[in-house]
């Protein structure tokens, strides 16, 4: 990776390191515990989107990313920055939005370049193959199978699930029609929306970073492997809380 790509991609981690940092602020200023939810709990009850947990091995990933995720993110956050009746949070994401769109336009930018050289985009193509239909899972359950709309009720957000789907796919689709990468999407011009390739939801493969559409699935299916976390999640929370376990232990030592 070119030195300039990874001061890049180290600004986008430090900017996703704050905006956790705003988010654990908020969450004390509510009551909770800041020391239990970064220390104290186990891997496998930590929240984050099950994409977080997924191992990222090239540059090409990181742009995707970029591109797909932080999009994503971007999408979600502005709906809850326009609508949302909670003023911190609403107050905290004029920080966190203008980073995202810096996350965005890098990714966008690096698409481009690779998209010219047959080799890179070829590369690139893979990640999307398995990026793009975890993204569209990332949006939550289609309208008609939610049971409760207390997000919508309490005024948390103000678009529902399909709606912010629909919005991100009518960015990213036409994206990737323009730098000629695949995706399985396409938009129905007769029922003027965007409509996917592929069953949702289906199959994943973990390991193999693999979707198997012809294999589909129940949303309960998906839930049970969104809490059973991903391949890296013991290994990254580990990254999180192993300087402050390491200090516990050497307290212990002294004192005894």
């Amino acid at each position: 990776m070119p030195e300039k790509m990874q001061g890049a991609v180290l600004a986008i981690i430090q900017d996703e390191l704050g905006h956790a940092h705003i988010d654990y602020r908020m969450l004390e200023d509510l009551g909770e515990d800041l020391d239990h939810l970064l220390y104290g709990r186990t891997a496998a009850e930590f929240k984050h989107p099950y994409a977080m947990d997924m191992p990222y091995e090239s540059f090409n990933e990181s742009v995707v990313v970029g591109s797909f995720m932080d999009r994503a993110g971007y999408i979600l956050l502005s709906d809850v920055f326009e609508n949302t009746s909670y003023a911190p949070w609403r107050r905290a994401l004029v920080k966190v939005n203008k980073e995202e769109h810096f996350h965005i336009n890098f990714g966008v930018r690096n698409l481009e370049a690779m998209s010219k050289d047959p080799e890179q985009k070829a590369v690139t193509q893979r990640a999307i193959d398995w990026m793009f239909p975890m993204t569209v899972e990332w949006f939550g359950l289609p309208d008609a199978l939610k049971t409760g709309n207390n997000q919508l009720r309490y005024r948390l957000k103000g678009k529902s699930n399909d709606q912010l789907r629909q919005e991100w796919l009518g960015q990213v689709v036409p994206l990737m029609e323009r730098l000629d990468f695949q995706v399985p999407a396409h938009h129905d011009a007769e029922r003027d929306e965007y409509v996917l390739d592929f069953p949702l939801p289906c199959r994943f493969d973990a390991e193999t970073k693999q979707w198997h559409f012809d294999e589909p699935c129940t949303w309960d299916d998906v839930l049970k492997r969104w809490r059973a976390r991903g391949p890296w999640n013991e290994k990254l929370v580990g990254f999180l809380q192993a300087g402050r376990h390491g200090l516990d232990a050497m307290s212990g030592a002294g004192a005894a």
